[in-house]
């Protein structure tokens, strides 16, 4: 089968808290690892996650998590829900596409608004990426409301992007990826390979830089990107740290400005699959340097700053999941550069899909597995 319709199931709602479950003394025993600034243990949450791709934490400390597949989960207190969250749409779920990101509204405990991002069929041919947000309630999801659909469709099934980002100052960002097809990303018609802009309804701010200018996209924040599957807010300064998969090598770490073209495939640090360069420039006037890249490719995914006080020497550095050789980095900044990196639990648990900061200021990770996990590191007694 190609490709499949799923939606989640039954919801079940659970009380406060993270903890270590049962299921780790079963078949995985926490490690001590030593690191460059903090020495740490690694701890498995729960597993019998099948492919989970985002998370958000919610204010009571349970944690929503996305799998591929089509379902919401609860973790509680180091438990798993039985049943996914009701109400969750349904996705398209083939190579790269499914259930996708997922993310508070800053003012959730008011409003309950909670968005996903997901891949679904286009007037029956090809795939695109949507927005929705619903309500979290006693018995699922509630008032769903879809806001956003990339457009125009594709007939390919990757590269969907789509990390989710409110700002300081409630606006939503959306990355979608560039589906293949590299030269759509520097087409301003097209919302493939860009970053979007949102009001939290789905409407289009009026200074988008953008907004008004012939057959350009409106929604278009910022361009020219090939596959951004992390997004995160500097804790400090506000601006929006992007990265994204690159072809061949050429991973990025961008910061994201409005109406910026970060240059692909007009630029790259990477070759195509197949040996044959792309292009013979890896930067050009107009173009967005990135602020950090990778030759060999990681195939970066999920990231945060870390700013809590479990681990006092890591705040302010930028941690980011790997695909490819299944771990974290750490990237020391000073100043605004980056300065040093570090490379955490190689070969340990698997391909890093997502990681967050808890609330607790440990580091908690997801793995991109059939037979995938919530994993922690927390700080030793003598870190």
């Amino acid at each position: 089968m190609d490709y499949a319709l799923r939606r989640g199931g039954l919801t079940a709602i659970a009380t406060l808290g993270i903890g270590v479950g049962a299921c780790q003394a079963q078949d995985f025993e926490a490690r001590e690892i030593t690191s460059e600034k903090h020495d740490f243990e690694l701890e498995r949450v729960v597993g019998d996650l099948s492919q989970p791709w985002g998370m958000a934490f919610l204010p009571d400390g349970r944690l929503l998590v996305t799998e591929l597949e089509g379902r919401l989960r609860i973790i509680d207190n180091g438990d798993l829900a039985a049943e996914p969250v009701a109400g969750v749409p349904e996705v398209w779920v083939s190579g790269q596409g499914g259930l996708l990101d997922v993310a508070l509204h800053p003012d959730f405990e008011t409003n309950r608004w909670i968005y996903l991002s997901y891949s679904v069929p286009a007037d029956g041919m090809g795939s695109t990426t949507q927005l929705m947000r619903a309500r979290l309630g006693e018995n699922g999801l509630e008032d769903q409301e879809v806001l956003y659909t990339s457009e125009p469709r594709s007939f390919t099934s990757r590269h969907f992007g789509s990390r989710l980002l409110f700002d300081n100052e409630g606006y939503l960002f959306v990355s979608t990826g560039d589906r293949g097809e590299m030269n759509r990303a520097q087409d301003l018609s097209d919302l493939a390979g860009t970053i979007v802009r949102l009001n939290d309804d789905g409407s289009v701010p009026e200074d988008n830089p953008f907004a008004g200018e012939g057959a350009a996209r409106p929604e278009i924040y910022a361009y020219g990107v090939r596959n951004p599957q992390g997004m995160t807010l500097h804790p400090e300064t506000g601006e929006i740290w992007e990265h994204e998969h690159g072809p061949r090598g050429g991973d990025e770490v961008n910061i994201i400005e409005a109406g910026a073209n970060y240059g692909w495939p007009e630029t790259t640090f990477g070759i195509d699959y197949s040996g044959i360069p792309i292009t013979d420039r890896s930067t050009a006037p107009g173009i967005e340097e990135p602020v950090h890249f990778w030759d060999p490719s990681i195939a970066p995914s999920g990231m945060t700053f870390y700013s809590g006080e479990a681990f006092p020497e890591w705040q302010g550095d930028l941690f980011v999941g790997a695909l490819k050789f299944q771990l974290i980095v750490r990237l020391d900044i000073e100043d605004g550069q980056i300065v040093a990196e570090e490379r955490l639990i190689e070969d340990e648990i698997g391909r890093i899909r997502d990681l967050e900061e808890g609330p607790d200021g440990f580091l908690y990770i997801l793995t991109d597995e059939r037979n995938g996990g919530l994993y922690r590191l927390v700080p030793t007694t003598n870190s």
